[in-house]
């Protein structure tokens, strides 16, 4: 092992803020992300780390920073780094570990520093209060954008009305339910056991938000705490952005851990790296409950760390909905029925929008360390089961150095569909999602499968429809698509 070229996690951290009210001395983003930097410099056992990373990442949130990185350099006493900034999306936590392996084992940096947070909380408590959540400009440019922005909703998708995660998912939850020949009375049982399996690892989790367990019946069934969001999915099978969270990672070399007297048992190896996306828009997939990128990435990375899926000790699957646990399990080979986060989820966790991996990766580091020799798998996903990253960590060095591969020309192989905009006819439903309103249901769109194999899209306001589409299973059934976009059954 060249110990110059061997990458290791050596400091990590998880900050919160809870606040009784919002006040403007209350804690932005880029503050929590100097604390985390600063206790995960804490957590190593030296503080140097901070003033001689040449590199400071920085997560993309929904904060209106432009070059982040540059702020945080300066207080935690690197003024000169490199600043790099992400695109959105929930992967490129796992993508910037990946690529900051390859940065240090090419010998381009040896200490990089990475972080990310979200004050969704804060900013909630500001607008019920009647306030703004002030945050400070931060004008520039980062030096590196690690990935780029692509648009991840087509045209015709946006123009119906489709745009939002709470939309999607359930569509995705109920083409998977009717794959699976599942009624919706067991399909709902099933899933908010899940869920409740993930609250339970919460409440043994230090840095969740929601420690308290809570029950499946109450995950499942519908209350003034647990509203309605977008069937079949109520609040509490949502991720939970209501939170203020912060979390950091510092990346060295073996041969500069040593140098800075870092203890072993703080070391935790990255062994393998993959990345790839589905079809970035949701209409050309060829299976609305499939992901060709995670069981493409996902199983290549079990592979190059000479692993299958029942090697795996800890695990962390994407959380945001159930649906997304599901199909990451399902794709790389991972039972239902063993535990599938360390943290408790993006519900019970916290969901910090785009930075929850650190979160993930910090809590698996933490495991690690006190269970010698086991390995862990981190998934990570962004937009609309679209973009995916996944890393295996251990205590103990890999048997080789690091590995990265970016899949995409296998995923790029596979089938995809048409988009047919124009579509009017019959055409069976794929999948579809109910929104909830103030009183009853608010639309229902539906993905459709034409006679010719292409998708189109179509939605209704017939509340009676509505209310059926909840008590009876939709997909499967022949729809009618008028000039409008509407479909009737």
């Amino acid at each position: 092992m060249n110990e110059s070229t061997t990458p290791v996690l050596v400091g990590i951290a998880q900050v919160e803020q809870r606040l009784s009210e919002y006040t403007p001395s209350a804690k932005e983003p880029v503050d929590l992300m100097i604390d985390a930097l600063r206790l995960a410099a804490e957590d190593a056992g030296a503080p140097s780390l901070l003033t001689s990373a040449t590199s400071v990442r920085v997560i993309r949130g929904v904060w209106p920073y432009q070059n982040p990185a540059s702020v945080v350099a300066e207080a935690v006493g690197t003024p000169n780094a490199e600043t790099v900034l992400t695109p959105y999306g929930g992967n490129y936590v796992q993508t910037t570990v990946n690529y900051s392996c390859l940065d240090i084992q090419q010998g381009r940096h040896d200490i990089i520093l990475i972080t990310g947070g979200e004050c969704g909380n804060s900013r909630a408590k500001a607008q019920r209060q009647g306030m703004r959540a002030e945050w400070r400009d931060i004008p520039g440019t980062p030096d590196r954008m690690l990935g780029e922005d692509k648009p991840m909703a087509h045209d015709f998708e946006t123009a119906i009305g489709l745009r939002a995660p709470i939309q999607w998912y359930p569509i995705f939850e109920t083409a998977l339910r009717a794959s699976r020949g599942e009624s919706l009375d067991a399909h709902i049982h099933r899933i908010a056991e899940l869920w409740a399996g993930f609250s339970r690892v919460a409440s043994t989790n230090p840095h969740a938000w929601l420690k308290k367990p809570v029950s499946a019946e109450e995950i499942r069934t519908l209350s003034d705490s647990n509203r309605g969001i977008s069937y079949p999915y109520p609040k509490l099978m949502n991720s939970n952005n209501s939170v203020d969270m912060g979390a950091a990672l510092i990346l060295t070399n073996v041969a500069t851990a040593k140098k800075l007297g870092i203890s072993r048992d703080k070391w935790i190896y990255p062994h393998v790296g993959t990345d790839a996306h589905d079809t970035y828009f949701v209409s050309n997939r060829h299976s609305l409950c499939e992901s060709p990128a995670i069981r493409v990435a996902g199983r290549r990375a079990l592979e190059l760390a000479d692993m299958s899926a029942a090697d795996v000790d800890h695990v962390d699957v994407y959380s945001c909905f159930p649906v997304a646990v599901q199909v990451g399990a399902m794709e790389i080979g991972l039972p239902l029925d063993r535990p599938l986060t360390v943290t408790g989820g993006l519900t019970f966790n916290g969901g910090p929008l785009n930075n929850y991996v650190m979160h993930s990766i910090a809590r698996m580091a933490e495991i690690l360390r006190e269970q010698t020799g086991k390995r862990g798998l981190i998934t990570a996903n962004g937009g609309f089961l679209t973009k995916h990253a996944f890393g295996v960590y251990s205590s103990e060095p890999p048997t080789k150095p690091f590995q990265h591969q970016d899949v995409q020309a296998e995923v790029d192989a596979m089938p995809t569909r048409d988009l047919e905009s124009g579509f009017m006819g019959n055409a069976r439903i794929e999948g579809y999602v109910v929104m909830y309103g103030k009183d009853g249901f608010d639309a229902a769109w539906a993905g459709l499968l034409t006679e010719r194999g292409t998708r189109t899209w179509a939605m209704t306001r017939d509340q009676d429809m509505m209310v059926d589409m909840t008590r009876n299973e939709y997909v499967g059934r022949t729809a009618r698509v008028n000039a409008e976009h509407q479909f009737s059954i």
